[in-house]
């Protein structure tokens, strides 16, 4: 339809693209998503993006794993205590940058209030139920797609007994949810992964866990949104979102029946134009990507002690973690680079800090809820206005059925009852 109408096509089909069209706000991988299994379903789209192609999004150079593993939202006993420890150490993976804000002062009061288990247990299958589908979905792309998705697993990796027990604890909750899992001493984890000697006390293997080339991914994505009929537009940020259309900073009016906020860090500002509260504070995120890596790991890892991701990505080795609440600021804090850096290279012994000189330090914004529940559903009163934002470090990983939910929401498929608690207006 998007491609006759384009191409000046019969009149009775532009017309249908312009009814029917559904206009993206954003174009990171939630956004690209979205257009995707919109454009498998027929629908003539349009997304919009602030930036050029490939601009500061956050899904572009993260960590690329896909983690059934993180059925456990960012708000979960504990999280608290443990971050107002690392906020006295500066290269600690956790850092909240003091200012006056009504806004973060809101979010980190809810999430107090989530930060229990009670939240937890309303929660876990929800985020076991969406990770798995997308693996599925994620499957079923690689099957017409190349974007150098690893079925392999992954590994926790533990440098202290206490850490260990920890992750063994929440290695039998992942059974109890039926999760493959299987705790492993470092003999077994030379087994699994022999190609680079770590340096740990022990490890959890999560055998459904993967990782892909995020770049390549995003890529794909956009591809097969163009060969569908769909249209990308760089430059083009929102300055809010009208009825059934939204208008752009530059004065240009943008129409479609259905509008998609997908705008990550950035979608606060847009739900003001819908009178919708959204909490939400980026979280941002830092990654170095080693071209020229001496070993290459099979599997990919986390670091459970400093929150670290190591991710091979074909011949090179990306290392990413830090999660900053810092306002929408991209700068680099190099002393949080180091730590991250320190501690790649303490577990994994034949990296070095030389190897990381001179290489791009890269930053993205996370969308973070108070509650580490996505926001996904229609706006109350605004039938036309879909949001899908908020997943923080779970944006890749939730892609895919983000999407389909989305595209199932246009077509007019009934949401499931779960999807509630993902409401955008629920702190409303």
């Amino acid at each position: 339809m998007g491609v006759a109408a384009r191409n000046g096509g019969p009149r009775v089909c532009a017309v249908r693209a312009r009814r029917d069209r559904v206009v993206v706000i954003g174009s990171g991988v939630i956004g690209l998503c979205a257009a995707y299994f919109l454009g498998r379903l027929g629908r003539p789209v349009v997304v919009l993006e602030r930036d050029g192609e490939g601009g500061n999004n956050c899904s572009r150079e993260n960590a690329g794993m896909v983690v059934p593993s993180h059925f456990t939202p960012l708000a979960a006993p504990g999280v608290v205590r443990q971050g107002l420890k690392w906020l006295l150490d500066g290269e600690s993976p956790f850092f909240v940058r003091p200012r006056l804000s009504w806004e973060l002062t809101r979010w980190g009061w809810l999430f107090l209030r989530h930060a229990n288990a009670k939240h937890v247990g309303r929660c876990v299958e929800v985020l076991r139920d969406l990770h798995l589908e997308s693996r599925i979905l994620f499957a079923e792309m690689a099957g017409r797609e190349e974007f150098g998705l690893q079925q392999r697993g992954l590994l926790m990796l533990c440098e202290s007994e206490r850490f260990l027990e920890e992750e063994a604890r929440l290695a039998e909750r992942a059974r109890e949810l039926g999760l493959q899992v299987e705790v492993c001493d470092p003999a077994r984890l030379a087994e699994l992964d022999p190609d680079l000697e770590m340096k740990v006390k022990g490890g959890i293997w999560y055998e459904q866990d993967c990782h892909l080339d995020p770049a390549r991914f995003l890529h794909v994505l956009r591809e097969a949104i163009l060969k569908d009929g769909g249209e990308i537009r760089y430059h083009s940020a929102v300055k809010e979102v009208g009825e059934r259309n939204v208008l752009l900073e530059s004065g240009e009016e943008v129409k479609g029946e259905t509008i998609v906020v997908a705008g990550g860090a950035w979608t606060p500002a847009l739900a003001k134009s819908l009178r919708l509260r959204l909490p939400m504070q980026a979280g941002k995120g830092y990654s170095m990507t080693l071209r020229e890596a001496a070993k290459i790991p099979r599997l990919c890892s986390l670091l459970a002690e400093a929150k670290v991701a190591v991710t091979p990505i074909g011949p090179s080795l990306r290392i990413a973690g830090t999660m900053e609440i810092c306002g929408n600021d991209l700068t680099v804090n190099e002393r949080r680079v180091q730590g991250i850096i320190k501690a790649a290279c303490r577990v994994f012994p034949e990296l070095s800090p030389a190897d990381f000189e001179g290489v791009k330090r890269w930053a993205g914004l996370r969308p973070c809820s108070p509650d580490g529940m996505p926001y996904i559903g229609r706006v109350r009163g605004r039938e036309d206005v879909i949001v899908a934002t908020g997943h923080a470090m779970l944006g890749l990983s939730l892609g895919p059925v983000t999407g389909k939910l989305v595209a199932g929401m246009v077509s007019g498929e009934k949401a499931p009852d779960w999807l509630e608690k993902l409401a955008p207006q629920r702190f409303s």
